[in-house]
């Protein structure tokens, strides 16, 4: 099988061991930088070039598109699938679960756990969304942030109600999220791959700090989920439309909370706090359903 892996750099962990578990299967996956792609759209006869190559022979394409890049990546890949090329992730289902509005309202509909989320556009609601959410302490959160930036804890209503406005004058679009003080600087996340949770790890904030991830100094080790975690990331996983994701929840006192659904995630964490091939059991998945044309629409809005 020959692979194409979207990805800006080569370097990283997740990038170097999806290639590795690929080559040991005995597959070919060339690492392409997603920003050096450029589109022939002609009818009928969609072309991707690369460095001034035209890219052909693929039989599977894994998107790993940066956040701030989902724009163009999702076009690229877009073209990769009208090429007939196998994605790991469907293009559609990535800008699910990008949009945060949009997945929240998504998993809503599915009667997915989830903490209380408000959204409104015009700064003079901002009590009245505040009320919603059920008041300070409150997590504010900017639509477009990534890896815990754009990431707030405001412990009054009025710091909030400072927040909110200062974000509303920079013109951007903001959730507010009831804070789950239970969960006390820790999250789970568990990984899913055609359906099934195949590992699952608890992160822990760094000193002083509510968010988790592992980027901003937080801590990961293995966990047991109970079946009501594996099921709600699974359900979770299933209402995106994602093949393969990062299903990131909090334990609150009524249950299993998805936080987020991350359509590119990072193995290192995972992998050296389980111990497992997370990368082999990927390329395992696409071994068994990368077909040509294989690429259709999976979940609903």
């Amino acid at each position: 099988m020959k692979i194409a892996m979207m990805a800006r750099n080569a370097e990283l962990y997740t990038h170097r061991r999806l290639q590795e578990a690929a080559e040991a299967r005995g597959h070919q996956l060339d690492i392409i930088n997603t920003l050096r792609c450029y589109m022939n759209i002609a009818s009928r006869r969609p072309e991707i070039y690369y460095n001034g190559d035209k890219l052909e022979g693929y039989d599977a394409v894994i998107p790993r598109i940066g956040a701030s890049i989902t724009f163009y990546g999702l076009a690229v890949l877009r073209q990769f699938e009208m090429m007939g090329v196998y994605p790991l992730n469907e293009s559609v289902a990535i800008g699910r679960s990008r949009d945060k509005l949009r997945s929240m309202q998504l998993l809503a509909r599915d009667g997915i756990g989830l903490p209380v989320t408000t959204f409104a556009h015009d700064p003079k609601q901002t009590e009245e969304v505040l009320k919603l959410a059920g008041g300070a302490p409150i997590v504010i959160k900017l639509l477009e942030g990534t890896q815990g930036l754009g990431v707030v804890l405001a412990d009054t209503d009025r710091s909030a109600k400072s927040v909110v406005e200062a974000f509303r004058a920079a013109n951007t679009n903001i959730l507010l999220q009831e804070f789950i003080k239970e969960a006390g600087g820790t999250d789970i996340r568990a990984i899913v791959v055609g359906g099934k949770v195949i590992a699952a790890m608890k992160r822990t904030g760094a000193a002083g700090d509510f968010r988790s991830n592992l980027h901003r100094g937080g801590s990961a080790q293995v966990i047991k989920l109970s079946p009501e975690e594996r099921a709600t990331a699974v359900r979770a996983a299933k209402s995106m439309g994602l093949n393969v994701c990062g299903v990131d929840m909090l334990r609150a006192n009524h249950g299993p909370v998805v936080m987020e659904v991350n359509s590119s995630p990072g193995l290192e964490g995972v992998e050296k706090a389980t111990g497992l091939d997370i990368a082999g059991k990927i390329i395992e998945y696409m071994e068994k359903h990368a077909k040509p044309g294989a690429t259709k629409t999976k979940g609903k809005g």
